[in-house]
């Protein structure tokens, strides 16, 4: 995976994307994808194919609501077999885990006087990002909106912390996170997050769902121990302090609809598809 070549077609296919969504059920032809992206088929064809590693016209399929709610479907029985059998979940991408530890926000305060955070700006295949570590792991990803700067983003998540920038360090961390796709065998992620005890049940609990599975908010709920929760389920996900590493991606409305999502609903929309891309490419089905 080039993550530089994923960063430097992220935006084209995000507009792209927002126009799929508002016209996937016309069944656009690639001509219409193309000349509403203002380029050429040929080179829309590669550029999107470098990017999913599936065709424009395969990654239509991944944002329409019937397909939504078979994958949400398939997710909880899927997901159930592999927990009985005692298997960690279904299919090698489940091995692309995440390490947590969690803190209250007293134990927090309690031991990170003086805490020293590294973090900046790096490329993803879902554009610029914000990232923040420390020895204990990573303790904040962000994408950023247009005109968002990092220094910002990361003041206004951590006042007290001792900030250090170190845009080279945040971009092998980038490459570290998102380039686990490709690897056989992928080496753990730490996340270090603080939050709430309701927080972290919900946060732990979407780390049991694999890449390129669905749940919606009801289903994490229940897997949170928390059935019928299901809009203070939703409130937690915003507070998720790492995106993309606790997959809030993953969890769409009972109706299949992307919903909101801190980074863009676009950006939401694309994690899905080019995860279920990945995961069907794994299983030698693309």
């Amino acid at each position: 995976m080039d993550i530089g070549a994923f960063q430097k077609d992220y935006m084209r296919i995000e507009q792209s994307i927002a126009w799929l969504r508002a016209h996937y059920r016309e069944q656009p032809r690639l001509s219409d994808m193309a000349a509403a992206a203002g380029l050429s088929e040929s080179h829309y064809q590669r550029m999107f194919s470098r990017w999913a590693g599936i065709s424009p016209k395969r990654f239509l399929q991944y944002l329409t609501l019937g397909y939504a709610r078979q994958i949400m479907r398939q997710s909880a029985s899927l997901l159930d077999a592999s927990l009985e059998s005692g298997l960690s979940g279904p299919g090698r991408l489940h091995d692309l885990f995440v390490t947590f530890e969690a803190m209250s926000p007293g134990e927090f305060k309690r031991a990170c006087d003086g805490l020293e955070i590294e973090y900046g700006e790096a490329g993803t295949p879902f554009g610029r990002a914000a990232i923040g570590f420390t020895a204990r792991g990573v303790c904040h990803l962000s994408f950023l909106p247009s005109g968002r700067q990092v220094d910002d983003v990361l003041r206004s998540a951590w006042p007290d912390a001792r900030l250090i920038r170190r845009d080279d360090a945040a971009g092998r961390m980038a490459r570290f996170i998102f380039e686990r796709a490709d690897s056989a065998r992928p080496e753990p992620v730490s996340a270090w997050v603080v939050g709430s005890n309701f927080q972290i049940q919900v946060w732990r609990a979407l780390l049991k769902l694999p890449p390129g599975y669905l749940w919606s908010y009801g289903e994490l709920a229940r897997r949170a121990r928390h059935p019928g929760a299901a809009r203070a389920v939703g409130t937690a996900m915003a507070q998720n302090p790492v995106a993309y590493l606790i997959p809030c991606h993953r969890v769409l409305r009972n109706n299949g609809e992307v919903g909101q999502y801190g980074g863009g609903s676009e950006r939401k929309s694309l994690m899905v598809g080019w995860e279920a891309a990945q995961r069907e490419r794994a299983a030698g089905l693309e």
